[in-house]
């Protein structure tokens, strides 16, 4: 994956079947002068159809939605275009439903009554940083462990990772970015990003929440 450019315009979509909801966040957005609205659809379907022709760096995308809802989209454009940021969207905040959108590969969670100024850092964050946790995410996460503590066996616990890994991981856990993760342990970003996918590989995980989950899990790390 490329380093961003924090310079560039992030291409933003959104999909939502609230039309007021929609204008209210492209309005809030027009502002900034670093995003740029490129698509909006009122469904699942919809924005798929719009991804063959436009590619957001960014999708919000609403969970409950008709004829295609955010549970069954998050993994069709997870599929079909990986290098999508995904930013979920909901009324509620369901703790085992943040767990499983973070788990499947959701960028981020926000409700619907998160400010404009939170939806902005969002979006900045997960372009830049590949994620972008927030009290409520961390507390579903959290939740999630526990609850799956005693009978998940997916996530292997004798992994043997190195003094660097470790050091890596746990940065990324402090929701530094590559790049300062580079310049802290003086290596390329390149290399940063190169040891984040083995650390994926070496715990079975398959986005950041999952090593996120796993650095708590293994004790390397605690998150309040």
């Amino acid at each position: 994956m490329k380093n961003p450019d924090i310079n560039h315009v992030i291409k933003v979509a959104i999909a939502d079947d609230h039309a007021l909801f929609r204008t209210g966040v492209k309005t809030s957005l027009q502002s900034r002068k670093d995003i740029q609205m490129v698509a909006e659809a009122e469904n699942g379907m919809q924005l798929m159809n719009l991804l063959r022709h436009i590619q957001p760096d960014v999708v919000l995308l609403d969970i409950q939605m008709p004829i295609m809802d955010g549970l069954a989209t998050l993994p069709e454009i997870k599929k079909l275009y990986p290098d999508i940021k995904v930013i979920m969207l909901s009324m509620h905040n369901d703790h085992s439903v943040i767990s499983k959108m973070m788990e499947i590969g959701a960028n981020s969670y926000l409700t619907k009554e998160s400010g404009s100024e939170m939806i902005y850092e969002a979006i900045r964050a997960v372009y830049e940083q590949d994620f972008f946790f927030n009290e409520l995410t961390n507390k579903a996460l959290l939740s999630g462990l526990r609850t799956k503590r005693t009978h998940d066996a997916s996530m292997p616990m004798d992994v043997q990772l190195t003094e660097k890994e470790i050091t890596i991981l746990k940065l990324m856990c402090d929701e530094k970015s590559t790049k300062e993760i580079a310049d802290m342990v003086d290596l390329s970003p390149r290399t940063v990003e190169a040891i984040r996918d083995k650390l994926k590989t070496k715990t079975g995980t398959k986005s950041m929440a999952g090593l996120v989950m796993y650095a708590v899990k293994a004790g390397l790390v605690e998150r309040a």
